[in-house]
């Protein structure tokens, strides 16, 4: 499984990047979110995904790990492909993304193409359930820390705490990153600041 690739951009088109690494250019599928900031000439590393099937083997790409997680957790979804799943993460950044599910929003993922409403509501209702399930997993224990007064409590926190975690960190990372922020700031704005202390650490 090859994990990474970091070498020169050599060629771009949409959503295919091509990294020269050792001499061999690897095409890479990935997201406009990912491509965006990348300039051909320029030292790149994309954290990759290799999917094999019976007539290819496709390598996809994306920016940071956040985004390759939000890409594997929607290839967990029944009907959604590779393909699919980058037409949202072109659309969505892995933030938006995350609030999508972790909100409901499965309206939001219909702008994306190729994405109907029932495979929408299909991503919403599976990956908030395997989110539930994990955050169900939670120990006494950490309830408690949660009803402490560094935490904040309520749906906008409980929100954002799904967000992190569809974002791939774990429950007490997600913990860690919320403890502090003010009870009375919007989903978003603690998964920014979240999102701020988690990279700080």
């Amino acid at each position: 499984m090859i994990y990474s690739v970091r070498g020169k951009l050599i060629h771009t088109e949409q959503n295919l990047a091509v990294v020269e690494c050792g001499g061999v250019g690897y095409a890479c599928r990935t997201t406009a979110y990912t491509l965006s900031p990348l300039k051909t000439g320029e030292d790149v590393t994309l954290f990759t995904y290799m999917n094999v099937r019976e007539d290819a083997v496709e390598l996809f790409g994306f920016g940071d790990k956040t985004e390759l997680n939000c890409f594997k957790m929607l290839l967990t979804v029944s009907g959604v492909g590779p393909k699919a799943a980058l037409s949202i993460l072109s659309d969505l950044s892995p933030q938006a993304f995350a609030l999508c599910v972790a909100g409901g929003d499965s309206k939001l993922l219909t702008r994306s193409q190729g994405i109907g409403k029932k495979i929408a509501d299909r991503i919403v209702l599976e990956l908030k359930d395997k989110l539930s399930g994990q955050l169900d997993t939670i120990s006494s224990d950490t309830y408690t820390e949660l009803s402490t007064p560094n935490i904040p409590v309520g749906n906008n926190a409980n929100e954002a705490l799904s967000a992190l975690v569809v974002l791939g960190f774990s429950t007490q990372q997600a913990q860690k990153a919320l403890s502090g922020l003010p009870s009375d700031m919007s989903v978003s704005e603690m998964v920014k600041e979240g999102l701020k202390k988690i990279s700080s650490l």
